[in-house]
């Protein structure tokens, strides 16, 4: 596994250096440095998963800005979008940002199957396809046993999350409502709707219907497939037609643009990896979580944790009906259109334009501050 990190670090130094522009899942994602809080593993043995199987030998990655205080009740725990890693929010966490180190005490995690963690691409005892299927709520629980177990951390001020990690967050609310004080919700999900899971199939199929993908027992990255699902995900599904008609006056210049984004791709990024991941974010339903039956209502209403959802305009992988829609029936909730006025989807909580980050850290750090008053009034 040590070998794992430096070969994801070297893509996502491949983004950076590409240009500014460089989206994934609607992100920028930025290389890891000496200067940034180290890498740190958390070996949890055999992880049970909610279906009965089991990953064997489980270890799940992690780092830490700022100081966890004496009465470990300033932490908040971070969770990442699909394919993305820790680094996937940078652009809030920092002095004088939402989710402050001088603050908080912030723990932030990678999700099962992202190359970090324990995945198809670094198990050794269950390597590629023979790696178990997932869900949502086992990410949930891999990161609930770390908080437990390596922090002993009783209660969060916060759980945050963009994208798969808005819909871990969503999840987090129903599968630990005591645990947290306030839930940060960012293009997320409380059940994938049908468009969604097509878009999915449809990336899968980029992938596994290249020959060279070979079941899953590649010794190359499969290019073509990695090739057509970078076009259809990222530069389809996490962007949005006016984005493309700021960027690009004359249609045919988007060409060299999408090779480009996709030669970026290749060197690093795991497509069984990508697959696990997919299977699980499609399956995604709060509703599902034991003890409810599959009623979603009934989940969302048994959330106490104030709850703060932002989504974006044109979403074309989230849909914005669907979170509002959940909304509905969260009893502290609200609800915000990520930088109003602007169009750029599901990259609204990407990171990449100046105006929705402002956006995120400005809203994120208010109700974060919201959530301070009111434990103090409690008191």
């Amino acid at each position: 596994m040590n070998s794992q990190p430096q070969g994801l670090a070297g893509i996502f130094q491949l983004f950076v250096s590409a240009a500014c522009a460089l989206l994934f899942l609607g992100g920028v994602a930025t290389a890891h440095t000496p200067a940034q809080a180290p890498h740190q593993i958390y070996s949890e043995g055999d992880l049970k998963l909610e279906s009965g199987a089991v990953i064997k030998d489980f270890s799940i990655s992690y780092v830490t800005h700022g100081t966890l205080n004496a009465a470990k009740s300033n932490a908040i725990l971070v969770v990442t979008a699909v394919g993305g890693n820790h680094h996937r929010i940078d652009f809030m966490i920092g002095p004088g940002k939402a989710l402050d180190p001088e603050k908080y005490f912030i723990i932030a995690t990678d999700a099962i199957a992202n190359g970090l963690t324990t995945s198809p691409s670094n198990s050794l005892a269950q390597p590629r396809m023979m790696f178990p299927r997932f869900g949502m709520r086992d990410m949930v629980e891999s990161q609930y046993r770390l908080l437990k177990e390596k922090f002993g951390i009783d209660h969060l001020v916060a759980v945050v999350g963009p994208s798969m990690g808005g819909m871990q967050t969503l999840q987090w609310g129903v599968s630990h409502p005591d645990m947290m004080d306030g839930l940060v919700a960012m293009v997320p999900l409380a059940k994938t709707p049908a468009w969604t899971v097509a878009i999915l199939e449809a990336t899968r199929k980029a992938i596994m219907l290249d020959p060279t993908w070979k079941g899953g027992n590649y010794t190359a990255p499969p290019e073509q497939g990695i090739r057509l699902w970078r076009d259809i995900l990222n530069l389809l599904a996490a962007r949005s037609p006016d984005m493309y008609s700021d960027q690009f006056a004359n249609g045919p210049d988007v060409l060299p643009y999408l090779k480009t984004q996709e030669d970026a791709m290749l060197k690093g990024f795991d497509a069984n990896d990508w697959i696990y991941q997919t299977w699980a974010y499609e399956n995604h339903d709060v509703g599902a979580t034991p003890g409810f039956n599959g009623d979603l209502v009934k989940a969302l209403r048994a959330i106490k944790a104030k709850t703060l959802i932002m989504t974006g305009t044109k979403d074309l992988l989230n849909p914005e009906f669907e979170p509002r829609e959940a909304a509905r029936y969260i009893r502290d909730v609200r609800v915000l259109t990520i930088s109003p006025g602007t169009v750029t989807g599901h990259a609204a909580a990407g990171g990449a334009m100046a105006a929705d980050v402002d956006f995120l850290n400005r809203q994120t750090s208010d109700f974060l501050q919201l959530i301070a008053l009111s434990g103090q009034t409690k008191k």
